[in-house]
C-alpha cells in the first residue's frame, strides 16, 4: 500500500508517494497548469500516478488559517478533495498543512538552492512535508495502541 501527498496550489500541485511500508515520504513531481481553474489535466496526471504507484489514499494539504479558521484556500482545497474522490474512488484525507511551504522554503535556502531553483520544487518538497506529518502520525497512534494494549494485558495480569 501507498499513500499519496498533494501540496494544491493555484497553480501547481506538488506530489509525493509514501514507500510501501508507509515510513518515508519521496517527491515525485510538481504538477502544472496555466489557468487555476483548469484542473481536468491535473486530475487525469494524478490519475495515473494512483495507478502507477498502487496508491490506496490520499493526503491533501489543508491551509487552514493560523487561528485555526477556514479561508477561501481551504475552501477551495476542499472542493478539490470532492474532485479527487469522485475521479480516483480513494479516501481523501485534508491534513492540516500550515507552515509546510514556508518550512520547504528554509529546507531549499539552508540546503543552498538558488532562488531561481527552488521555485521549481518548493510545492514537491511541501507535499513531502505534509504527507510524512501524516505517515508520523498513523507511525506514532500505532505504537500507542500496541503500548495501551500492552498496559491492559498486565493490568489484567495483575487482577487475575
Amino acid at each position: 500500500m501507498r499513500i499519496m501527498g498533494l501540496d494544491y496550489g493555484s497553480v501547481t500541485v506538488g506530489v509525493a508517494i509514501s514507500d510501501e511500508l508507509l515510513i518515508t515520504a519521496q517527491g515525485i513531481e510538481t504538477i502544472r497548469r496555466k489557468h487555476e481553474t483548469k484542473l481536468r489535466q491535473t486530475l487525469a496526471r494524478i490519475e495515473e500516478l494512483v495507478k502507477e504507484y498502487t496508491v490506496e489514499r490520499i493526503v491533501l494539504g489543508y491551509p487552514k488559517n493560523m487561528n485555526n479558521t477556514i479561508g477561501e484556500r481551504a475552501v477551495k482545497s476542499e472542493e478539490f478533495a470532492d474532485m479527487l474522490r469522485k475521479r480516483t474512488g480513494l479516501e481523501v484525507i485534508l491534513w492540516d498543512e500550515r507552515l509546510t511551504t514556508q518550512a520547504a522554503h528554509r529546507t531549499l535556502i539552508s540546503g543552498d538552492v538558488r532562488r531561481e531553483n527552488r521555485s521549481l520544487v518548493v510545492d514537491k518538497l511541501a507535499a513531502v512535508f505534509i504527507l510524512q506529518g501524516y505517515l508520523d502520525y498513523l507511525s506514532n497512534r500505532e505504537k500507542m495502541q500496541k503500548e495501551l494494549e500492552n498496559e491492559n494485558a498486565n493490568v489484567t495480569g495483575e487482577i487475575e
